[in-house]
């Protein structure tokens, strides 16, 4: 658990470092983008290190049929994250389509993980993205995206199902069927 938890604090922490930051950001230049990919890639691999190998404690049973709920968030958080990079409608709607993806992604595992572990990473994920957006609200007001198109929306939903797909096939690797069984 102690890997897990570390690894969220770097997670969170790089990511809040350039909005709470920004002066002593700026001055690292380009240099800085590639120390803080390094602590971000080295943050996931705490996560899932510690997540695996962490003791599991039962703190409830999620019910069978939340995995199809699960597996439905999977598709709309995959869909809305992609919107913002492809400009569809939604991202005219949705200030943080990234984040928001990501809060349905993190919903969906608490939805049907139980265990404490799990509730420690999906939460505090959770928790970090609507930090990020309360964070970014406060400094810096929204310019809407003026070009969208229902393309866009066809072309993430499109690109989300296959990166679901993807991440699918990781988890079937892993041994950790999303879709039961």
């Amino acid at each position: 658990m102690p890997l897990l938890i570390l690894g969220l604090l770097l997670w969170a922490g790089a990511h809040f470092f350039k909005r709470l930051a920004p002066d002593t950001r700026g001055r690292m230049g380009d240099k800085g983008k590639g120390l803080i990919a390094v602590v971000l890639i080295v943050s996931v691999v705490l996560m899932v290190i510690g997540y695996r190998g962490a003791d599991y404690i039962p703190i409830w049973e999620p019910p069978v049929f939340l995995r199809h709920l699960n597996n439905l968030l999977m598709v709309l958080a995959f869909y809305v994250f992609g919107v913002g990079a492809t400009k569809g409608l939604l991202s005219a709607r949705i200030r943080h389509p990234q984040l928001t993806g990501f809060k349905i992604w993190a919903v969906a595992h608490l939805l049907v993980n139980g265990d404490l572990a799990a509730i420690v990473l999906f939460g505090g994920l959770l928790a970090w993205a609507v930090a990020e957006v309360i964070v970014i609200n406060r400094s810096q007001p929204w310019d809407r995206p003026k070009t969208v198109s229902i393309k866009g929306d066809f072309t993430a939903l499109v690109i989300g199902l296959v990166l679901m797909s993807i991440a699918a096939a990781i988890h079937i690797w892993l041994g950790v069927n999303p879709f039961g069984g």
